[in-house]
């Protein structure tokens, strides 16, 4: 072979390395989002199953129960309502009425959760709860929300 072919089939296989990275960092990029669906969304069955994604809305009132730290309680944007499932100690914030984040999957109908998030203070809503509630045409957006 010539320095030139030599070269060439260097070159090549650089580029090839380059794409294959590229399409791998993409692939795991892309397996890692966690997106967020409101109740209305699961019920509809536009949440994926056996993989993980966000859960938002309000707490529902009479709805927790508890059993040592496993902890069943149903999250709602006011259309729909949805079970939630948790092993764990929950956020002090956490309380019937609260707007709150969940991360976890669909099992059986039942999301579990594996993480849950509460709001901060009184003036502050995660925005896709709120985005999720306002579509729900259930409430207004609270003060502290911001577009």
């Amino acid at each position: 072979m010539t320095k030139r072919q030599n070269r060439m089939i260097l070159v090549a296989m650089l580029v090839a390395g380059v794409g294959l990275a590229g399409y791998f960092g993409l692939k795991a990029f892309n397996e890692n989002l966690l997106y967020f669906f409101s109740p209305t969304d699961v019920v509809e069955g536009k949440a994926p199953t056996g993989k993980s994604f966000r859960l938002g809305g309000l707490v529902g009132v009479d709805s927790v129960k508890r059993d040592g730290i496993k902890v069943r309680f149903d999250v709602t944007d006011n259309k729909n309502t949805f079970s939630v499932k948790y092993e764990g100690i929950l956020p002090d914030l956490f309380r019937e009425g609260q707007g709150i984040i969940t991360t976890g999957s669909l099992v059986n109908g039942t999301f579990v959760a594996t993480e849950v998030l509460a709001k901060h203070d009184e003036n502050y809503m995660p925005p896709e709860v709120a985005d999720a509630l306002s579509k729900a045409q259930a409430i207004k957006k609270p003060a502290g929300y911001n577009e």
